[in-house]
This record gives structure tokens, sequence and C-alpha cells, in this order.
């Protein structure tokens, strides 16, 4: 649950990525975020004019979370390779936290996307951030833009199979393909 000790605006954004992960933006009302988020009606709407700016809000939340869960993940790694594959170290102890129900970036397209440009562009924004962190350690390995893209695709996949499935299998099998993936593209 929300921690009361944080600003009214941290507990607004932090209450409603948890209601609208676990249960869908569309399922989820304002009032329901504002009680969660133990803030007035009025202090909610000071904050956020609307819905839209909310989502918005939540989705450059989890986008930080994203960036600051792959760069832990690979601090620990020895050379890009290595950091590339952290990539599905990092999804994989994702994917076994009980309350992973997949990409946030992709569940909001799939709720909002035709109905909201800033909303479909934040997604596509994400993730091409994400490809673009790829194509870095990808480079920095050896390999080329394709190559990064393989690896993005990868790590997609794996993140709507495991939400779908429920299970943290598809990291590992995505793990593997990316080492044979790096192995042809780099020769090592």
């Amino acid at each position: 649950m929300v921690q009361q000790e944080a600003d009214p605006r941290t507990r607004v954004i932090a209450a409603a990525d948890e209601l609208f992960y676990r249960r869908g933006i569309q399922a989820t009302g304002m009032d329901e975020v504002r009680a969660a988020a133990g803030v007035s009606l009025k202090r909610l709407y000071a904050e956020f004019p609307g819905k839209e700016q909310l989502v918005l809000a939540v989705l450059a939340a989890r986008h930080e979370m994203w960036e600051q869960g792959i760069a832990g993940a690979a601090a620990h790694a020895h050379d890009a390779r290595g950091r590339l594959l952290a990539i599905y170290d990092f999804l994989e102890t994702w994917f076994g936290d009980d309350s992973f129900r997949g990409c946030g970036f992709i569940n909001a397209f799939g709720e909002l996307g035709a109905s909201s440009p800033a909303v479909a562009d934040a997604a596509r924004e994400h993730k091409a951030s994400f490809q673009h962190y790829v194509q870095g350690l990808a480079t920095e390995a050896g390999g080329d833009a394709e190559l990064a893209a393989q690896l993005a695709l990868l790590a997609e996949g794996a993140q709507t199979t495991a939400a779908i499935a429920g299970i943290v299998e598809p990291a590992l099998h995505a793990r593997r393909a990316a080492e044979v993936l790096i192995r042809v593209a780099t020769g090592r």
C-alpha cells in the first residue's frame, strides 16, 4: 500500500500505478485512486486535472523504475555481453514477483492507445528508449542494430508470454536465445 509519509503527488502516482497495473486503467476510477492515496478529491484534481495526465505520470514513473532495474542488473556485469544478458536476468526476477502483470506500457497501449495519442506516444517512447539502450550495448559487444532489434524483441516477447502464462521460464528461454544470437553476431 501507499506510504502516507510521501508527498501527495507521489502517493497519488504510487496508488494509481498499483491500481492501474493490477486492475486496469479503465476499470479504476479516480475516486478509488484518491482513497488509496489518502488525499482529497480536490488535491487529486489539483495534481492531475484529468485521468490521462495521471496515466502519463504513472507511465513516467514506470519508465524510471524500468531503467533503474535494467541498470541495476547490468551494473553487476563485467562487459557489454554480460550487460546484454543481464536484461534477461532482470526479467526473470521481475516475472517471479507476485505482482507481475506484464509490461505496464503494453497494457496501457492496449487499453488507451487507440483513444489517447499521448499514451500511445509514451508507450512508443519507452520502447524506443529500451531499443536505444540495447543498441548501445549490442554495438559495444561487437554487434549491430540488427542484433539489438532481435535482442529487444526477445525481451518484449518474454514479457508478454510470461504475463499471459504466469511463469518465469520465458526469461530463461529468451536469455538462452540471446546467448546464441550474440555468439553468432559477434563471434564470441
